[in-house]
């Protein structure tokens, strides 16, 4: 089969596929600040973003239903990104947002399986551990994308409903929220918002429980 063979070619070329997710997801997190106000700058924010998904593609590409749903599902968030690119249109956009937010998903999902697995702890799955990291992060943000689009002003930073969907202010308060940071700057004030800021916080704090416990499970018992 074609994806067959396109799953084999990209498993053999790209042997430590998830150090190409987390550097990837690294530099949209860095780069995205400088580029989202411009329209070139936006359109390396959309490159970079289809280097993620293509990343992500090879990532999960240990299970051929899996490879094939997240081709579908980048395919599927690139078309709609264009579409509401060239047409302007909220519509296209919140789609595409709703379909980036399952691509996380699907990913960020098989990564934390693939990382729990009981075999031997390699580096790839430390890279996959904290691309899984990144990706809840991610994910999130794409969340509070949607909330806003439907409650504008279900953020507020500085007694103010938060002006705009920019990316970065969307992306900074995920990550403050998964950290357990909370500067304070930027607060939920819709029921939604709320709950997926609890959701967040308790997903950060067992994330670490559950990843400490697997590199302590690595270790074999001290012998009498």
């Amino acid at each position: 089969m074609p994806l067959e063979n396109a799953r084999i070619r990209l498993v053999s070329v790209f042997a430590q596929r998830c150090v190409y997710l987390f550097f990837a997801l690294l530099l949209l997190l860095v780069t995205i600040p400088f580029l989202e106000d411009t329209p070139r700058g936006r359109i390396a924010v959309n490159i970079i973003n289809i280097a993620i998904l293509f990343a992500a593609a090879v990532a999960v590409s240990r299970s051929r239903l899996c490879f094939g749903f997240a081709i579908a599902l980048a395919v599927a968030n690139v078309g709609f990104q264009a579409a509401a690119i060239t047409t302007g249109s909220p519509h296209y956009l919140v789609i595409s947002r709703g379909i980036g937010a399952a691509f996380y998903f699907l990913t960020a999902s098989y990564l934390l399986t693939y990382v729990l697995r009981r075999e031997v702890l390699t580096l790839d799955k430390l890279y996959g551990a904290a691309a899984a990291f990144l990706m809840i992060g991610v994910l999130w943000g794409y969340f509070y994308a949607i909330v806003l689009h439907y409650y504008p002003g279900a953020l507020a930073a500085g007694g103010a409903a938060l002006p705009g969907e920019r990316p970065s202010e969307l992306l900074y308060f995920s990550f403050t929220v998964l950290t357990s940071t909370g500067f304070g700057d930027i607060v939920p004030t819709h029921p939604i918002a709320r709950m997926l800021c609890v959701v967040e916080q308790v997903l950060g704090v067992l994330f670490i429980a559950i990843l400490i416990a697997r590199l302590a499970g690595t270790y074999p018992p001290p012998r009498e």
